[in-house]
């Protein structure tokens, strides 16, 4: 029996360590019958090529920097050196400083850090939808991930402020690329044991209120989950769901106090 992503040429991007949530996407894909390639950039470039041989079947790993120009404009073609074009794409990308607009500094936090981390965060999902956009056609899929940014959270500050721009961005990408029949959504996770989250002073807090407040329980170690929700959105099982948010959080965003 095939997986529901037989066929399909997938892209995740931002896949560090086996611990991140695209890896965790890159590992289900995998298994539900993709083939994927995976991206990082700089220094962690070395431990995403060492990570990729935990995987199911060791993928192609592409250095792609979304704030370079220069990697942008070479994305298609580095790709076709593996795949002939893509099915989907993950953007799985975020960054702030946890010095400087993280961890309870938000009225302090200067202006060039917060344009850094709205580069990072949000218009990279536009940058990256555009540099893939040859390789795309009808029935095509993006998945971003996000944590939900309709409220303020305890430390989350300007990260905060970040993702709700990569929502706004999220829909008007969804609005531009969907008469080319390509989609745009986004997963809201839970608090996810992570890389990026250790970063974040103070995040700790919300994952042990998390599952005392989730009617299914949450378990902040466990990505699978997350990866299950964003194959299903690159699979063609929602083909006309574009600008949505999908929350994987085990129902914590609709519970009062």
């Amino acid at each position: 029996m095939g997986g529901i992503l037989d066929g399909k040429r997938i892209l995740v991007t931002g896949v560090t360590m086996d611990s991140s949530i695209g890896f965790s996407v890159a590992r289900v894909a995998q298994e539900q019958g993709a083939t994927v390639l995976i991206s990082n950039f700089g220094r962690a470039l070395g431990i995403t090529r060492r990570i990729a041989k935990r995987l199911p079947t060791e993928p192609p790993v592409l250095e792609l920097d979304v704030t370079d120009e220069a990697h942008l404009d070479g994305l298609a073609d580095a790709v076709r050196e593996h795949v002939d074009g893509l099915d989907g794409v993950v953007h799985s990308i975020a960054y702030g400083n946890p010095e400087t607009i993280l961890g309870g500094k938000f009225l302090d936090g200067p202006w060039d850090d917060v344009a850094r981390a709205v580069e990072v965060s949000a218009y990279s999902l536009k940058a990256l939808a555009m540099a893939c956009r040859p390789l795309m056609g009808p029935g095509g899929s993006i998945v971003g991930l996000t944590f939900d940014a309709t409220i303020a959270w305890p430390a989350y500050d300007w990260m905060g402020v970040a993702k709700a721009a990569l929502e706004s961005t999220s829909r008007y990408v969804a609005r531009d690329l969907g008469p080319q029949g390509i989609r745009c959504n986004l997963v809201s996770a839970g608090p996810i044991k992570s890389l990026a989250a250790k970063a974040i002073p103070g995040f700790e807090d919300l994952e042990s209120m998390w599952n005392d407040r989730s009617p299914l329980g949450w378990d902040e170690k466990d990505q699978e989950p997350t990866a299950k929700a964003i194959c299903a959105l690159l699979s063609d099982f929602f083909p006309a769901t574009t600008g949505e948010i999908v929350h994987v959080d085990g129902g914590y965003h609709a519970m009062g106090a």
